[in-house]
């Protein structure tokens, strides 16, 4: 028995063995793939460094040119806005002077319109017309004058030219 004995005891340690073997096969293939995981993950991480980098630089060129195009803009929009103020008081100034072009051209009219008259009066005189006709003629001109004048002002500010 004794002989037996060592037999079976060999021949479990024998048996052992080829298992440890056969085991130690598999965990050296698992380690092999790990290594080639780890190579392959290393090359992502670097490629993933990289895109962060050139995303960081990128990132730092569109601020600079929102910072510019801000600037820009920033002069743009104080330029327009003097340039409105300067075309505000250029239309009202026009309109200044269209107004007192109008008041300027009434108060002309009727001395011409009485020197125009008195010859019209001349005329009429010989025809013998009634007084109050050339009273209306006259009154007639100075509300035609009055009606153009106020046209004409108006379509200055209607149209934005100021003289």
């Amino acid at each position: 028995m004794s002989h037996a004995f060592g037999l079976t005891i060999e021949s479990l340690v024998a048996v052992l063995l080829v298992v440890t073997i056969v085991y130690c096969t598999l965990l050296n293939r698992r380690l092999k793939r790990l290594k080639a995981d780890e190579q392959s993950m290393r090359a992502m991480i670097g490629e993933l460094i990289t895109a962060t980098e050139i995303a960081e630089r990128a990132i730092g060129s569109l601020k600079l040119t929102v910072r510019e195009c801000d600037e820009g803009l920033g002069a743009q929009l104080q330029s327009g806005a003097a340039l409105s103020a300067k075309l505000s008081k250029q239309v009202a100034s026009g309109e200044e002077v269209v107004n007192r072009l109008a008041q300027i051209a009434l108060a002309a009219r009727p001395s011409r319109a009485e020197a125009m008259d008195e010859d019209a009066e001349a005329e009429l005189d010989e025809i013998e017309t009634p007084a109050p006709v050339v009273s209306r003629a006259r009154s007639a001109n100075a509300k035609a004058l009055l009606a153009a004048a106020q046209a004409f002002s108006e379509r200055q500010r209607v149209s934005g030219l100021a003289a």
